[in-house]
């Protein structure tokens, strides 16, 4: 599918009102409540052509949401990027030089390098770094339903059925590529409490996936005492209290392409089920031969075929449903 084929329901809201912030950093800014507890980053722009977190966030901060305990951060992340977006062309502002969600490991945030993403995400480094809890907000290529990524640790999969929604929650390790935000430091340390969330919304671009990353921040924020329903009541586009019966699916592993191209061998757009094992999936083609991709297992759940097929890169996460 082309860039024109897309349709952009939803209007990036102007975000210079939160430049300045309060905390040295441009774009981001704390609350702090008069009683203890812990510090709750919400992020969005991590992509900048990822809009809906940065609707909730604009929304949180027009309403006045303030934490009854703790400190609460809100982040607009690669907002270089996020000025590039032009719904012409939606998928030319994922980001400048490289990918912000790849770049989070001390090595590398310590290394010699630059580009615009590094450099900001040294910036924030700080703020990520103080946080106990974490929610990056997200959107996808394909119009599926909306995927919690929750990665391996019992605390983090915990953490999301007691945010209730969406119904689906994807254990995951994560890319070949490089490690995310919701995998630094603390976030992916067994011994550590500190525990983050990533939400896919839904399609990057459809009013629902605005709705849908609102609905899950507040739940969020209710699920850790920051706020409670009735402190959000009038932000809310749905009853709290109502939840989906909720389904976890565990990865299993990730097909990082290896040769020059990646074709796959239907139009995948994630969440069907192969039931066979030995299923083609697609292939890998590169000058030392063509690898077919096939299903490890019976019952093999696709999710999030990419359309980003370049070497190094995720084409497609295999995973089975669990209790």
């Amino acid at each position: 599918m082309s860039d024109l084929a897309y349709t952009v329901e939803l209007t990036p809201p102007d975000i210079e009102p939160y430049r300045a912030g309060n905390t040295g950093i441009d774009y981001v800014t704390t609350f702090a409540a008069p009683e203890p507890g812990p510090h709750v980053v919400v992020c969005a722009l991590t992509h900048g052509n990822e809009i809906c977190g940065a609707i909730t966030l604009d929304r949180l901060l027009r309403a006045g949401v303030r934490p009854r305990s703790g400190r609460l951060t809100l982040a607009f992340n690669n907002v270089a990027a996020y000025r590039e977006f032009d719904p012409r062309y939606p998928i030319a502002s994922r980001y400048i030089d490289e990918d912000f969600n790849r770049l989070w490991l001390p090595a590398t945030l310590d290394g010699p390098r630059g580009s615009v993403e590094l450099e900001r995400a040294r910036a924030l480094r700080p703020i990520v770094d103080d946080a106990d809890f974490l929610l990056d907000l997200h959107s996808m290529q394909y119009a599926t339903a909306p995927l919690m990524l929750a990665g391996l640790l019992p605390r983090s999969r915990d953490l999301a059925l007691r945010v209730g929604i969406p119904e689906l929650i994807m254990c995951d390790a994560g890319h070949a590529a490089g490690p995310r935000m919701r995998d630094y430091g603390g976030f992916g340390d067994p011994a550590s409490e500190k525990t983050a969330l990533l939400i896919e919304c839904g399609q990057h671009w459809e009013r629902r996936a605005a709705e849908v990353s609102t609905d899950v921040t507040l739940r969020f924020l209710i699920a850790l005492g920051i706020v409670t329903a009735d402190d959000v009541a009038a932000l809310g586009e749905a009853d709290f209290a109502a939840q989906p019966r909720q389904r976890v699916i565990e990865v299993t592993e990730a097909v990082t392409i290896r040769g020059d191209r990646f074709e796959f061998a239907e139009d995948f757009r994630g969440l069907e089920v192969l039931l066979k094992k030995g299923a083609l999936i697609g292939r890998d083609k590169g000058p030392d031969g063509d690898r077919d991709v096939r299903t490890p297992y019976d019952n093999c759940v696709l999710l999030m075929p990419s359309r980003r097929l370049v070497r190094g890169q995720t084409a497609v996460r295999l995973g089975r449903f669990v209790d």
